[in-house]
């Protein structure tokens, strides 16, 4: 976004969504530029267009910045399709100076376009509408896998209340639910809070079903369904690991190097460090809490030994061999580093998280083996 006479253009900047856009400001070219408030806009797209035309009229190329919210991409989908320049920030990630403790949307304006003509601001990334599609389909899955969890803790919490605990092994086996329709309450209301309890969680697993049998059925037309299908390849890693990995974080080869993705999921550690002393603490959990919790899952399975299981073999089928070699090469390490740590007296879920981290470096490596047909 640099002018032909190295002068940045001016930055159109928005506070607000497509939904609502509740301030705005301009940055003249130059370091001395004037910042101005241009004012409020009507929250739909036909209002924004109107005030870009009348801002182009006056001559110059504009460049917009807004803050990532809740409402999505539409706006920037919507000027980059008219061929403006457009940019999504993290509101994490704005400068902000210490001791600033007045906000509101015309500071807030400003600031991003003085930010932005300064070139301080990071993009985020905006997936196409495809994989954003996607990416919808597995969060919509992980918030029934949610609504699950806690369907049956409270029936737990409920036979708890009358002293009824199941004497079994495993509960939710079909031994489980064969106990749980055998139970009568003392009370007709109690009864019917129990089936009720029981028929929550038999819907709620229906809709994880419905949700799985849908992912796999539109993964196998994505245009990530190949770098899905490598990433398989790695132990602990199943379709829904591997589809939720890729639809929240994109293509992986944006990231230069291991390193930059480990810290984009938040698996670092963090550092207070000063003069000779290095202080490390626990992980930042900064970035996509999504992808570090399927990681998290994934990484229990290196705790047993290293093994090419038949189910594992399946899905390395027809993948090239330099894949097959990473993934062993990651079981090797991985099953041997989980065993180093844990023999030192690490709890289990640092050394999860640990294993975690090294397993998306290895995602990483896979993922370039791969190519990715283009967005366009």
């Amino acid at each position: 976004f640099q002018a032909e006479d190295g002068i940045r253009d001016p930055p159109y900047s928005l506070v607000g969504s497509e939904m609502c856009i509740r301030d705005s400001a301009i940055a003249e070219r130059g370091r001395n530029g004037e910042i101005r408030r241009y004012g409020k806009i009507d929250g739909t797209l036909n209002a924004l267009d109107k005030v870009v035309r009348k801002l182009v009229s006056k001559g110059g190329r504009l460049h917009f910045v807004y803050e990532a919210g809740p409402c999505g991409y539409g706006i920037y989908r919507h000027l980059t399709t008219k061929g403006y320049d457009c940019s999504v920030v993290a509101p994490s990630k704005v400068p902000k100076k210490s001791g600033d403790r007045i906000k509101n949307d015309r500071r807030d304006a400003c600031m991003l376009a003085r930010l932005d003509r300064a070139g301080e601001l990071s993009p985020v990334y905006v997936p196409c509408a495809e994989d954003e599609a996607i990416r919808d389909l597995t969060r919509a899955r992980e918030d029934a896998k949610t609504d699950e969890k806690r369907s049956k803790q409270r029936l737990k919490s409920f036979l708890l209340r009358h002293d009824l605990r199941y004497a079994g092994k495993a509960s939710w086996s079909q031994a489980h639910m064969h106990w749980l329709s055998d139970i009568k309450m003392d009370h007709p209301g109690q009864q019917i809070v129990l089936q009720e309890y029981i028929d929550t969680i038999g819907e709620c697993s229906r809709r994880v079903q419905r949700l799985t049998d849908q992912i796999r059925q539109l993964v196998v037309r994505w245009r990530m369904s190949s770098v899905v299908k490598a990433l398989q390849a790695l132990r602990g890693v199943s379709q829904i690991v591997a589809t939720t990995t890729v639809a929240e974080i994109g293509d992986l080869n944006r990231f230069d190097n291991p390193a930059e993705l480990m810290s984009y999921l938040g698996l670092v550690p963090s550092e207070h460090s000063s003069g000779e002393k290095t202080r490390r603490g626990p992980i930042t959990k900064t970035g996509n809490g999504h992808v570090r919790r399927v990681l998290t899952e994934a990484a229990w399975a290196y705790r047993l030994p290293a093994r090419v299981s038949r189910a594992l073999l399946k899905r390395q089928e027809d993948l090239p061999e330099r894949v097959c070699d990473i993934s062993w090469k990651a079981q090797v390490r991985l099953c041997s580093r989980y065993r180093q740590l844990w023999s030192k007296g690490k709890p289990k879920q640092v050394v999860v998280t640990a294993i975690a981290r090294e397993l998306c470096a290895f995602m990483w490596a896979i993922a370039r083996e791969i190519e990715v047909p283009s967005t366009t």
